[in-house]
């Protein structure tokens, strides 16, 4: 048994994952399409009533001299990726219903952040709808492996690391080391804080600590890559996953797109095998009742 590859080394890149992995994370990405249009980024579609002036295009935008959002683009472009989306879980086509659904997703971004604030959690998402389309075919039983597949879902697995790591160099660049020390939470908890929360106002040397620590975690974030087995990509993602639901329990923010891409971690197809076992199962105990 070979040792295993050491993180971002070629072996370790093309490592190969089961399909059956793939086709359930791709389903699970493309079904939070809509969730994400008419839920978390709802507020897009007013973009489509603003007077074209207010549009300063990304980089991106510039580059590929993408057309100012009218009213009837905005419409044309939402509607036309939910649809996409939604074809493209069933599994069929999947390149070009993928290639599709990332295309219409980017410029849903590009809408929805050239008006102001960029956020940073939806990196990740962005990057497992640009490789999950290189993929091909994949089935929810499919026990094969794929270094295609496995590339694809390095590529996701870096970008949520470099997510954190890159929220702590943004955060000493801009607040120097003061950060820490700062007022951040404090403000967060004044201003959107719950219930659950509240209570840590009054714990003097509390929400300092938490930022040290929030620091710390962030710029250790490239040692996630180390994870090998898949109780530990479990447990990592778990955690992760537990770190987000914390913070919207506490100030309510929650960043679920960069959440679906922390489940491409998880080894699905354990889960699809053990669904395939049980009906195997019953067959084979019904033949022995019969006999």
């Amino acid at each position: 048994m070979s040792a295993p590859a050491a993180p971002m080394t070629p072996r370790w890149w093309f490592a190969p994952v089961p399909l059956a992995r793939i086709a359930v994370f791709r389903t699970i990405a493309y079904l939070f399409i809509p969730v994400d249009v008419f839920l978390t980024t709802a507020w897009v579609r007013a973009h489509a009533d603003v007077p074209t002036e207010w549009y300063a295009p990304l980089l991106v935008g510039r580059i590929l001299h993408l057309p100012s959002p009218t009213h009837t683009l905005v419409l044309v472009v939402q509607w036309a990726l939910v649809l996409a989306a939604v074809a493209a879980a069933t599994g069929r086509a999947p390149r070009l219903l993928g290639a599709a659904v990332f295309l219409l997703y980017a410029e849903w971004m590009v809408i929805a952040m050239s008006y102001g604030k960029v956020d940073h959690d939806r990196i990740a998402f962005l990057v497992a709808l640009a490789v999950l389309p290189t993929i091909g075919r994949a089935r929810f039983r499919d026990r094969r492996l794929s270094e295609s597949a496995g590339w694809a879902m390095a590529a996701v697995f870096v970008t949520v690391m470099l997510t954190y790591f890159l929220a702590a160099w943004a955060k000493v660049r801009f607040g120097g080391w003061d950060w820490p020390t700062g007022s951040t939470l404090t403000r967060a908890v004044v201003r959107r804080g719950t219930p659950l929360s509240d209570w840590t106002l009054d714990v003097p040397g509390l929400l300092p600590a938490a930022q040290w620590l929030m620091l710390i975690l962030e710029f250790a974030a490239p040692l996630m890559l180390l994870v090998r087995s898949d109780r530990a990509r479990i447990a990592l993602a778990l955690f992760l996953i537990g770190f987000h639901v914390m913070t919207y329990a506490g100030v309510q923010i929650i960043f679920l797109p960069h959440c679906i891409a922390i489940l491409s971690i998880l080894p699905w197809e354990r889960l699809t095998a053990r669904s395939g076992r049980r009906p195997a199962q019953s067959r084979a105990s019904s033949s022995s009742a019969a006999l």
